[in-house]
């Protein structure tokens, strides 16, 4: 166990170590370094070794004016050069973006100084395989063979008990139906939506916790992007109105119990109530986004206070490197934590706007 934490934080360091090895004039930048693990990006970085970037080279795939274009993010070579008319953003604005070069297509070093060089444009459709992308793909066929191993071996023995991983899995399925589905949904109501929250639940676990390992396929920011958080809400969202009785959409034209001086002339509080359906779905992006965007944030930012002390002087650096490793083991632990907490806020909100949408009249 221990040596398995150090090959870790060899793993999460070697960014940090590298930025170490850089010349005096080269100042380590924690928000750089924080940002580039956050964000999405076009290439897998695995580590950083001997001042050389070992990464998984993913596919480009662009489409200008419907012509497919299409090889690995290797032919940038870090952002150093440009290939077929494409290079990497190089200024502030595109930064992390792929823009298509106009003019003549050179080499280019993606200093900012020479930016001036170069007449750039985004005219192009880019559905490339991100990071986050990849990372996606890989969670869902994961997802696939654990509840298809797991379903044949409820097929192979059917009068036996569950054990080992088959007994973990039921185990979560029981407390995702008895503890969320049944209690907000109802127990005649359930069966309908209860295989997408345990989609949601099981997606959103297994991504937060991947995010957490630092090795391939791990270390992706998949439930940190806002993209996939504001997908999964929209999906709520759309399940919520449309399964929505006669009786909740009658609660939000005309809300009883409220005077009728809050509804006439100036429909006040029918707007109130539309405002709460359109907030719904967007608590539940911002809230998962944020939670974990804002854990790797804090563990990234622990791990680079010991380069930030050691760029004023080495003793600083050695002194603050035992805090910093605490905390950052500290809160991994406390992520691992928010990992399955998150996965049962979403599905715990998602279940009870279900349930609110299907309530029968009193």
């Amino acid at each position: 166990m221990f040596r398995t934490v150090l090959f870790f934080l060899f793993l999460t360091l070697s960014p940090l170590l590298h930025a170490g090895n850089h010349d005096k004039q080269d100042t380590f930048r924690a928000d750089e370094y924080i940002m580039e693990h956050i964000v999405d990006s076009y290439g897998w970085h695995i580590v950083t070794f001997n001042n050389k970037e070992i990464s998984i080279p993913l596919p480009i795939i662009l489409l200008n004016y419907g012509k497919p274009i299409c090889f690995m993010s290797s032919k940038f070579h870090h952002g150093t050069e440009s290939y077929k008319g494409y290079a990497l953003g190089f200024t502030k604005d595109t930064k992390g973006k792929i823009v298509k070069l106009q003019g003549e297509d050179a080499l280019f070093t993606g200093r900012l100084e020479e930016e001036k060089k170069y007449e750039w444009n985004t005219a192009f459709l880019d559905i490339s395989i991100s990071k986050n992308v990849c990372a996606l793909l890989v969670s869902v066929v994961l997802l696939c063979w654990i509840f298809l191993s797991v379903a044949k071996t409820y097929k192979r023995n059917p009068n036996k008990a569950p054990k080992g991983f088959q007994g973990i899995i039921e185990v979560v399925i029981l407390f995702v139906r008895d503890e969320i589905a049944i209690p907000l949904i109802g127990k005649h109501k359930y069966h309908k939506f209860f295989p997408y929250l345990l989609t949601l639940f099981f997606f959103i676990l297994l991504n937060n916790l991947m995010g957490l390992i630092p090795l391939f396929p791990g270390g992706a920011n998949v439930t940190g992007n806002i993209a996939i958080t504001m997908t999964l809400a929209l999906i709520t969202f759309f399940t919520v109105s449309f399964s929505a009785n006669k009786n909740y959409w009658m609660h939000l034209v005309n809300p009883p119990g409220v005077p009728w001086w809050l509804k006439f002339p100036l429909p006040l509080m029918p707007l109130i109530e539309l405002v709460g359906v359109i907030t719904k779905p967007f608590v539940l992006m911002i809230r998962l986004f944020a939670n974990l965007t804002a854990g790797h944030i804090i563990i990234l930012g622990f791990l680079g206070l010991i380069f930030i002390f050691g760029s004023m002087t080495p003793v600083a650096g050695f002194l603050i490197s035992p805090v910093s490793i605490f905390f950052y083991i500290f809160m991994g632990a406390l992520e691992l934590l928010v990992a399955f907490i998150q996965a049962f806020i979403f599905t715990l909100l998602t279940a009870l706007y279900i349930g609110m949408a299907i309530e029968e009249a009193h």
